[in-house]
């Protein structure tokens, strides 16, 4: 029962997603505190750390998390690039009002990082990596409420 749990939880694309994003926070803190000591300033090392955690993010979650390497790479990547510079922005944002409220530049990425996630992940699931192929299409539950209730014809 327990390995049959773990491996369901292994299956779950939150899960992958999680792993993947905690694989990713390591990187972009790594590289910060890498950049930061290098002396490059905490704004420009936070877009430098940011990116490189989400190319690193990209290649996994299209490989793992939403299994989506059949797809055209550069359309996906495109949106994928497009959701991460949208995340930069919410990034920089909270960054630079924590750290401007008194928090250490380390302490303020961590969490301008986990504040930026829930939008990344969204944004994610529902756009960049979706099934395009698929979008404007009702989902089967969908089309079985319309039809019951006489609104599909």
């Amino acid at each position: 029962m327990p390995i049959r749990i773990i491996r369901r939880l292994f299956e779950s694309q939150f899960l992958r997603f999680c792993l993947v994003g905690a694989s990713g926070y390591a990187v972009n803190l790594a590289v910060y505190a890498g950049l930061l000591a290098a002396g490059l300033h905490y704004l420009a090392a936070a877009a430098v750390s940011f990116l490189v955690a989400a190319v690193s993010n990209y290649a996994w979650n299209r490989a793992w998390t939403f299994r989506t390497s059949g797809a055209p790479i550069l359309g996906q990547g495109a949106r994928a690039l497009l959701v991460s510079g949208l995340s930069l922005g919410a990034n920089q944002l909270f960054l630079l009002v924590l750290v401007a409220s008194g928090a250490g530049h380390l302490a303020g990425q961590a969490v301008a990082i986990v504040l930026a996630t829930p939008f990344s992940f969204a944004a994610n699931k529902l756009w960049a990596f979706a099934d395009h192929a698929r979008v404007g299409e009702l989902q089967p539950a969908a089309q079985e409420v319309l039809t019951r209730d006489g609104l599909h014809h």
